[in-house]
This record gives structure tokens, sequence and C-alpha cells, in this order.
């Protein structure tokens, strides 16, 4: 906005000029009186005026913040994108299963999902940690972003061209099939979830395993925790905490680390192949109490004891 007591022409036909470019700018003009010794001021908005604003530089504005809207979406797809890389959430391979959302009103979902159900693999793709296009459509065997993916299907079922649609909403993890290695019950807590929820979910969230490896050097014998207690205190999730203890070779103490029911996870391995000894033969000799192959919940660690361990 530009305040003065009187415009010359050349600054009148810029501005108008600007505002004819989307550049939201004004011109007010100010008027001083002097009425009993004190200083009065009166402003006039000279450009635009009320009338030029809604007839001709407001449909302008609009479209211009649809246009910024969409840019936003596209953006905040691909930071979920780059969190789920960074913070290894999704194995390679991990299914997902197509729920239109953003960005399709509900009679256009509603014709998606009878277009997906015509055919196999319409409704399916897989993850693979890259940034650039993660998703492999089932359909075609193409990589795809979440958005470039949602906007294809988007196109084939309409026949037109959409903006605006954030793709990361549109895929869900299909917790009905595990990744190898991956627990089936720690799996199943990522029910319902899109990329877009769990992107939510890991924050910034990245790949130093520092605090994990702290808190699992303090882990105290006779006690177990799970690792959903352990993602939640160092701020990241079960999955890719399970992960990473299955392929660490560093890790202290990790089969005190079990699955939400005190079981030893089915993708628990040594990084040692030469081991022969099981995890739960080592529970056993830490002196955590056993029921077959669960162990006793009165030994679980609470998330305050978690919390304290890793404080120090």
């Amino acid at each position: 906005m530009i305040i003065a007591g009187s415009f010359p022409k050349q600054v009148t036909h810029t501005v108008v000029w600007l505002s004819e470019m989307n550049l939201d700018i004004g011109l007010v003009q100010v008027n001083l009186w002097k009425v009993e010794e004190r200083l009065v001021a009166g402003f006039t908005k000279v450009y635009p005026t009320p009338e030029a604003e809604e007839f001709t530089l407001a449909p302008a504005r609009i479209e211009s913040g649809a246009v910024a809207q969409t840019l936003q979406e596209r953006s905040q797809s691909r930071n979920a994108v780059h969190k789920l890389f960074a913070a290894k959430l999704l194995p390679d391979g991990a299914r997902l299963r197509l729920v239109p959302r953003h960005g399709a009103p509900e009679y256009i979902q509603d014709r998606i999902r009878e277009w997906a159900a015509e055919e196999a693999g319409r409704s399916t793709a897989t993850w693979t940690n890259d940034v650039t296009k993660p998703l492999t459509w089932g359909a075609d065997g193409l990589q795809y972003t979440p958005t470039g993916l949602a906007d294809h299907i988007f196109q084939a079922v309409e026949g037109r061209k959409v903006s605006g649609i954030q793709g990361t909403t549109w895929w869900d993890v299909d917790t009905d099939d595990a990744p190898e290695g991956v627990d089936p019950d720690e799996w199943s807590a990522l029910a319902g979830l899109s990329l877009a929820n769990l992107a939510g979910q890991v924050g910034s969230t990245g790949r130093d395993w520092t605090s994990l490896h702290a808190l699992l050097q303090a882990l105290p014998r006779a006690r177990w925790t799970t690792y959903g207690d352990v993602a939640a205190v160092i701020g990241s999730h079960a999955v890719p905490v399970g992960s990473h203890l299955a392929n660490c070779g560093d890790c202290p103490n990790p089969w005190r680390v079990l699955n939400a029911k005190g079981r030893v996870s089915t993708g628990f391995r040594w990084s040692d192949p030469g081991r022969t000894d099981s995890a739960t033969e080592m529970l056993a000799a830490d002196g955590v109490p056993m029921k077959a192959d669960t162990a006793a919940p009165s030994a679980r660690l609470s998330l305050p004891e978690l919390q304290s361990l890793l404080d120090g």
C-alpha cells in the first residue's frame, strides 16, 4: 500500500499495470488539516476503487489464490514423501491401497472406486524408498509420485485433467499384507492410515539412531519393552524401529524389545548368523518371567520408565 499526498501519472499508470499482473497493490492519498491547533489527517483510497477491485481485480486474485493453493498442496505431498523416506517408515515392497480423497468430490470418488474394481491392479501400488517416484502402480508397473498417480487415475476416469490433488491422501497402507521382516502385529497398527497421515506422525524424524542405541543400552535385565513404546520415546514409529533392529549389527540388547503381545517378533534375527540361541532363551536367561513364548506383562517397562532411562 502506497500512501502519499498526491500521485503523479507515472505512479498511477505503473500501479494499474502491476495490478493487472496480479500484484496486490493500492494507492491511498492523505490530506492534513490544522483544526484548533491540532493536525487532522484524512485518508482516501485512490486505487483500486471498490468497483474496480470487485469487477476487475478480485477474479484475478481468486485465480492466483487457487494456483498458490495448488502449489502448496503439491508441496505438502512432496514433503510427506521426503519425511517417509527419511524415517524409513515404509520398507520397500510395502503394499498400498487406493482410497480417493482430497481434490475429488464424493461422486467422483465413487466413480474412481468403481473403475478401479473393474481391473486387477488398478487399486494397488507398492512403495519404494525413492523420493522421486516412490509408487509402482499395479495396473501398468510404472513408477509415479503419489500425486502424479492420483492425477493419472482421475484423468483416466473423468477424461479431463484436475489440479489441487494431494496424492499422499489417496494411498493407505495395506495392513493385510505385512512386508517381509516386519512384525504383523506392529504392521497392523498402521491400519487406516494414508501416506499423509504417516508423514504427520513421524514429523521430521530422520535416520539418526543414536537415541535408540542409548535407550537399548540402558534397558535393565529382567525387563522388556515394545517396538511401539521405544518408538514413542525416541520420536519414531514401531515399524522403522523394528526394521532397524533387524538389520543393525550394533544395537545392544535387541532381544529385550518385543511386539505388543510380549512375544519375539517374527522378523527378529541376530546380526551374527552364527548364533544358535534364541531371543526367548536370552529373555529367560535375563530373568524375564516367561509363559511359553510370552513375556510376563509385569516385567514390561512403562513409558515413564523408558523416558527416564533415555534421560539418564
